[in-house]
């Protein structure tokens, strides 16, 4: 019997439902004091460099058949990719909650009955997400895909056609750089997850192509959401202009599916990085164990700023991929899935994780994401010509 593929239409059903979230809608209203020009452009720009970044991953893991912390493992050895696995779980984990949260808040503010009723219901949802799985998802994530892009559209008449003129915008909050870094740092947290699903893919490749455009264009959609509704209708709470549109349930709708099938993603894939940290534990059974954590999580703690987090996440991930492209990309090294430890990579992402943080000081027009991936990647190419020169 073969083994179920998902096509390249299911694999950008999965992407859509990944960008059409509340946080990445929420992280757009940051943008608001750039004014719309400005905004838009960093916006852009920032999904550039963070979904070339997404492809490039998925792409490894597609056309190697492993999940994105296998892959992992070929550029740092068992035991150094069990340590990216864990540190990719505590992310997931970290999502899951702050997803949940953001999700039951605005839930809430639509059908007052408490947020940690919302919270219970999201958790509950995504739950069942994880035991239909994701090669059985076809049908249902095609309802659920076209539901919210009807429901978006309306969102977005709402806002840029039914919202008056821009408000007055006071002094910048934030820089350039530091916009266009934030727009990079919502892909970049996708890249230990997307190759669970391009492994998945008939035609990984393609899959991957599609997936990633198609995230990167959803999730600037919703950012220009976020920041319109700041700028045009001086609102950044979106379940606020649904209860003053009179959306109601349909505004409900689109803040439970939208928070459903992106945490879906955060769960499976926290499932799946668990069995690479533990061989005998169950991925399905790791997933629903996190939704459960999450959930708790969100009910228990307050998440409302989650800028601090994209960062870690990015000083972290964003030197790990940058080796991964090096190794298999450009000097098409084997893999170390024989070694313990990695050592020589595993000093260089150290060198990558700290640039991040010094280059976050420094007000660069591109985000400090690109410059420390250049660098680190540089870095692994010189390294590794020097160490073959001297056998």
């Amino acid at each position: 019997m073969t083994e179920k593929r998902t096509s390249i239409f299911e694999n950008g059903l999965i992407w859509f439902g990944a960008g059409v979230s509340l946080a990445e809608i929420l992280t757009g209203t940051y943008f608001a004091s750039l004014g719309f020009g400005k905004g838009l452009l960093a916006i852009i720009i920032g999904h550039i460099i963070g979904c070339t970044m997404l492809f490039l991953a998925g792409v490894i893991g597609g056309k190697t058949r492993r999940s994105a912390m296998e892959t992992v493992k070929m550029s740092f050895g068992e035991k150094g990719g069990i340590f990216f696995s864990f540190l990719n779980v505590l992310q997931l984990v970290g999502w899951t909650a702050i997803m949940i949260y953001d999700g039951a808040l605005a839930a809430n503010g639509v059908l007052h009955t408490g947020s940690w009723v919302w919270c219970l219901v999201i958790g509950a949802l995504i739950v069942l997400w994880i035991f239909i799985g994701i090669t059985n998802l076809g049908k249902i994530n095609t309802i659920a895909m076209a539901a919210l892009f009807i429901l978006t559209l309306v969102l977005c008449k709402l806002i840029f056609f039914d919202g008056g003129t821009a408000l007055a915008i006071g002094e910048e909050a934030m820089s350039f750089g530091a916009a266009v870094e934030l727009s990079v740092a919502m892909p970049l947290s996708w890249l230990p997850l997307i190759s669970d699903y391009t492994r998945e893919a008939k035609e990984p490749v393609k899959a991957t192509a599609v997936s990633s455009i198609v995230y990167g264009l959803v999730s600037c959609w919703m950012y220009v959401i976020g920041m319109g509704a700041a700028i045009y209708t001086g609102e950044s709470d979106i379940a606020q202009i649904m209860v003053k549109a009179g959306l109601g349930i349909a505004g409900l709708l689109i803040i439970v599916f939208s928070t459903v099938t992106t945490t879906f993603l955060d769960a499976y894939s926290a499932g799946i990085s668990s069995e690479s940290v533990f061989s005998k534990i169950n991925g399905k059974y790791a997933a629903i164990a996190v939704t459960i954590i999450g959930t708790i999580a969100a009910i228990v703690y307050p998440m409302d700023n989650i800028t601090d987090f994209l960062y870690l996440i990015g000083s972290v991930f964003a030197p790990m991929i940058a080796i991964q492209i090096a190794d298999f990309f450009l000097l098409k090294r084997a893999d170390s899935l024989g070694e313990s430890v990695d050592i020589t990579n595993a000093v260089i992402w150290v060198i990558g994780f700290v640039l991040y943080r010094i280059l976050m000081r420094i007000d660069i027009p591109v985000g400090n994401t690109l410059p420390d991936m250049v660098v680190t990647i540089l870095i692994c190419m010189i390294v590794r010509n020097v160490l073959k020169s001297k056998k």
